[in-house]
């Protein structure tokens, strides 16, 4: 719809919107993809080059009209984003419109058994073999790379030069030989994470994104639009309860019975109400064109923490039966407020500990000091 991507006015892109809605009352996430709707702020054709003030009109009337978009958050959230920004305009075309309507599923390859926060020491080496890489490595916390059909995946390819100029960035097909998947079984009974292992795993040079050795700036990339989409819907990263359904059950629960109880809920909504301002802050960082990472690094780290202690009360609240909640693989079904305190323990260690977050912020936006590194042979 050309009128649409053309608006640049707030109250007239939300008449559009509306006319657009009412003739289209139950689009597909196809027709959502086409019209620019699914990722508004990215570029035409794929998005409708929206700024953060349209982009919240547009969240608006979608939400207003009951519509939701594809579910497929690694996908849209962190390599759409990466791959726009490094990709050639042939693995814009080959990728962005299966990330945008939902019909493939992307898994993200970067943490290792020992590289997790410190991800430039990854050790999943790529090695040339004419138009191919040969992979080989493990990685580890690969959410829904069970049944992903594309992976995001950082490797190796020089060993001889300073270890963050070394990593190259690929998209990698979940289905090549050589790649094995084993579920990781959280202590919730169900299956958000895996193990990944690839065995001399066959990579096309045409699936590489950026240059070789240019895997790490687009890896902040990544990073960057991760802790920003981490914190957004659902307490859980997206899933699960929002933080209004979460006080709502905080009262139904008796959360304001007893000066002790009504001190912790009254605590949580108070950094759930911060939690809403930094949102703003961040908008306000897109708008005046700086870097709103710091800002989502405050948020993240503020957000889980928070969902914790509310989890943790509402537990609480349930006295005994707080311990005899469903573990299982339908728990996030059957059982959703035990199963989400069990998941919260994830939280403040997932898309980048909270420690590291720490770091980011006195860092980038205090103008501390860095934080010493340590030296091959030892010494910092």
């Amino acid at each position: 719809m050309r009128a649409l991507a053309d608006e640049r006015d707030p109250a007239e892109l939300r008449q559009l919107l509306r006319s657009w809605l009412a003739d289209n009352a139950s689009p597909t996430p196809r027709q959502l993809a086409e019209t620019g709707l699914v990722a508004p702020h990215w570029p035409r054709p794929w998005g409708l080059d929206a700024d953060p003030h349209l982009q919240l009109v547009i969240a608006d009337e979608l939400a207003t009209a009951g519509v939701s978009l594809p579910e497929n958050q690694i996908g849209i959230g962190w390599a759409g984003p990466t791959i726009l920004t490094g990709g050639t305009e042939e693995q814009h075309r080959r990728w962005l419109p299966g990330i945008l309507d939902g019909s493939q599923t992307w898994t993200q390859l970067f943490s290792e058994p020992d590289a997790g926060s410190d991800l430039a020491s990854l050790r999943t080496s790529a090695v040339r073999d004419g138009d191919h890489y040969v992979v080989d490595g493990q990685k580890i916390w690969s959410t829904w790379a069970n049944h992903a059909q594309w992976g995001i995946l950082l490797a190796r390819t020089d060993a001889t030069v300073p270890r963050h100029r070394g990593i190259s960035y690929f998209i990698v097909d979940m289905s090549s030989p050589g790649v094995e998947v084993r579920k990781v079984i959280e202590m919730t009974g169900g299956n958000h994470f895996n193990e990944t292992f690839l065995n001399e795993v066959r990579i096309p040079v045409e699936n590489r994104i950026g240059d070789e050795g240019d895997g790490w700036r687009l890896a902040s990339v990544t990073l960057g639009n991760e802790r920003v989409s981490l914190s957004e819907g659902g307490v859980l990263w997206g899933m699960g309860p929002t933080f209004e359904e979460c006080v709502q059950e905080m009262r139904r629960r008796g959360a304001g019975e007893d000066p002790v109880t009504r001190q912790r809920s009254a605590r949580a909504y108070s950094d759930g109400f911060v939690s809403e301002l930094l949102t703003h802050k961040i908008v306000e960082a897109v708008m005046n064109d700086e870097d709103p990472s710091p800002y989502a690094s405050i948020r993240k780290a503020r957000t889980d923490a928070n969902a914790q202690a509310m989890l943790e009360l509402m537990t609480d609240l349930a006295g005994p039966d707080g311990m005899l909640g469903i573990q299982d693989e339908e728990a996030a079904e059957t059982d959703p407020w035990h199963w989400a305190f069990l998941f919260s323990r994830a939280l403040t260690i997932g898309g980048g500990t909270s420690e590291i977050q720490r770091n980011i912020i006195g860092e980038r936006l205090l103008g501390l000091p860095r934080e010493p590194r340590p030296r091959p042979g030892g010494g910092s």
